[in-house]
């Protein structure tokens, strides 16, 4: 059986580092077709925007990968499951993770993804697109103040929180569902990425020197941040 990976990324990648490849190498180099490798973008969370998809393509095209992307407010893919499962790789982007799970879920996308993660392609994303793969995540999907998601794709059991250094108000707000009851959760700063391979994680890795990232869980009544030790992809200075 071909591994199956997700690389959550806390934030980084494309659109926030355009300077900064590591992330984005990273995953292509999990892709089953080394060179050129087939990367489809999906930027449902953003209302597929027009802007967001070109600098997708103006960072994978042409020399890095084969790029392409799916858009579902002018869908004209027909056959969503062969055009996904043909891909090595499909990158979500940030925005609503709501917005875009119920968007996917009313064209059974959801089924889909599933598959093409168990068949080997890799799945990844930003913000959004690192909270959807897990049960639950830490969400603005429904305005401030932030919220729990409930329902993601449920890929990996438990949570994900990112942007936890950049959005210190996540922090608190993280602590206190925690503190409630709420799902073990995955923190991951801007820079970082969960490697999964299967539901299990396997190494984090940054694209900055001092990133850090947390599994934040509760024991008895106490709210714990025991680290998770981060790969650094460059070189260190």
């Amino acid at each position: 059986m071909p591994e199956s990976h997700i690389v959550a990324m806390g934030g980084g990648g494309f659109s926030m580092e355009p300077e900064n490849p590591l992330l984005d190498d990273f995953v292509l180099g999990l892709a089953r077709r080394r060179k050129r490798p087939r990367v489809c973008f999906l930027g449902t969370a953003s209302g597929d925007s027009d802007t967001y998809v070109r600098r997708f393509h103006e960072a994978f095209s042409p020399s890095r990968a084969d790029a392409t992307h799916l858009r579902f407010f002018e869908r004209t893919v027909r056959d969503l499951r062969a055009f996904l499962l043909e891909q090595d790789v499909i990158y979500v982007g940030g925005g609503s993770t709501a917005n875009a799970l119920a968007i996917w879920r009313l064209h059974r996308l959801d089924r889909i993804l599933r598959a093409a993660w168990h068949s080997g392609v890799v799945m990844t994303g930003i913000s959004a697109g690192a909270i959807c793969w897990f049960e639950d995540g830490l969400t603005d999907s429904f305005g401030m103040p932030y919220r729990a998601l409930n329902e993601g794709l449920g890929f990996i059991r438990g949570a994900c929180c990112p942007h936890y250094d950049g959005e210190p108000a996540r922090r608190a707000v993280l602590r206190r569902l925690v503190a409630r009851g709420f799902k073990s959760t995955y923190a991951a700063d801007d820079g970082v990425a969960l490697h999964f391979v299967g539901s299990r994680l396997k190494e984090a890795v940054s694209s900055r020197p001092k990133a850090r990232a947390f599994r934040v869980h509760r024991r008895g009544t106490e709210v714990l941040e025991t680290p998770i030790p981060v790969r650094y992809l460059g070189q260190w200075s």
